[in-house]
């Protein structure tokens, strides 16, 4: 097979394998009410090596973001993880102390500064887990980690970190700072992304969703949603949370899926009428939600849908100039600007890659 061959094979599952895997994006605090006029605005991009894509997005402040993905996504040999940071006027490339190197990298969190997570694969065959900061990252090495094991999804809070993913067909959970534990439940299925008590996935057959409680993590009651799965989740405390991903309904048609949490049961929610792949979601702490996505519909526009209580909205961005398709992976909420950060990939006409970042904001303000 030619390696434009070999593209075109991988690029028509793209959006439901390898970078339809959102990471945790967190939210902050911010003014009482949204914005009345917004509008996309484009920063620099982190300038990754050819054919590159960003799958996850954490913002601590306007001068300090964390992105992170792979570069030379089509060589098996140099495909390799990449992390950028924003300090408020440019993207800088962080390094990997590690001999062994990374892989696809997707998830990206932190607690502080200095206090900053990445997951993704190794190229010795294990999930790959690094803690650092704009110095460097190191990697961290869990004990009980197998070849075979994968990891999608990061939380972190003071003390406490959280990555899931999947052992052997069933949920896998890993958690620790100081000493780990690597558990996997007993509950079969994929788990993708985790948010406070929430760590969603699916089991092949349905949206699969896990609440941690008295200790332990248990599958929870959800509607009967056949051929749904979950890729990201965002929880917002006890009472509010909200999990976004898709319905299979067979020859690659996808329905978008979102699942609400009112911290008594899990709702299906009436979305607006779109075709559109939902990847990631991020709120502001008081009940406002953005998604990021992909439609099949407008493939060179970039996509977002905006929530507040139960009135959803689209809004798009404008054609990106020589590119096919647009898709935003994942989404964070920047706390104190009322902005949005958006990152993936975007493709052209040859099916290169290119890293993407854009941000929604209030027009004439700066999203900096």
């Amino acid at each position: 097979m030619t390696r434009r061959l070999w593209r075109r094979a991988l690029s028509t599952c793209a959006g439901i394998t390898i970078f339809s895997l959102p990471g945790t994006a967190m939210a902050h605090a911010d003014p009482a009410r949204p914005p009345s006029a917004e509008g996309w605005q484009r920063t620099a991009s982190p300038d990754l090596n050819a054919d590159s894509s960003l799958t996850d997005v954490y913002a601590l402040s306007a001068g300090d973001v964390w992105a992170v993905g792979q570069q030379e996504i089509w060589d098996v040999w140099e495909n390799r993880g990449a992390i950028t940071h924003w300090n408020g006027s440019t993207w800088t490339q962080v390094p990997l102390r590690d001999a062994t190197g990374a892989g696809h990298l997707r998830g990206v969190t932190a607690t502080s500064p200095t206090d900053v997570w990445a997951i993704g694969d190794g190229h010795d065959g294990l999930p790959y887990l690094a803690r650092g900061d704009r110095g460097g990252f190191d990697r961290v090495r869990v004990s009980g980690m197998r070849v075979g094991d994968w990891l999608g999804g990061i939380d972190a809070r003071p003390g406490r970190v959280v990555a899931v993913g999947s052992r052997d067909g069933h949920g896998l959970i890993v958690t620790g700072q100081g000493s780990w534990s690597a558990v996997k439940t007993e509950q079969k299925g994929t788990l993708y992304s985790v948010s406070g008590p929430f760590a969603v996935g699916d089991t092949g057959k349905a949206p699969l969703i896990m609440r941690h409680t008295e200790g332990a993590w248990k599958a929870m009651p959800l509607p009967d949603v056949p051929g749904g799965y979950l890729r990201d989740v965002h929880a917002e405390g006890a009472k509010r949370a909200l999990a976004v991903g898709g319905v299979f309904r067979g020859a690659g048609k996808i329905e978008p899926l979102a699942l609400s949490w009112n911290g008594k049961k899990w709702t299906k929610v009436k979305l607006p009428s779109t075709k559109a792949r939902l990847y990631g979601v991020a709120g502001d702490g008081k009940g406002r939600f953005w998604v990021t996505g992909y439609d099949p519909d407008r493939p060179a526009q970039a996509f977002l849908l905006r929530a507040e209580k139960d009135r959803w909205q689209i809004i798009r961005g404008g054609p990106a100039k020589g590119k096919a398709a647009v898709r935003l992976q994942s989404v964070a909420y920047l706390p104190g600007k009322g902005t949005i950060w958006a990152v993936g990939h975007a493709l052209d006409a040859a099916d290169r890659y290119t890293d993407v970042v854009e941000t929604f904001s209030p027009k004439g303000s700066n999203p900096s």
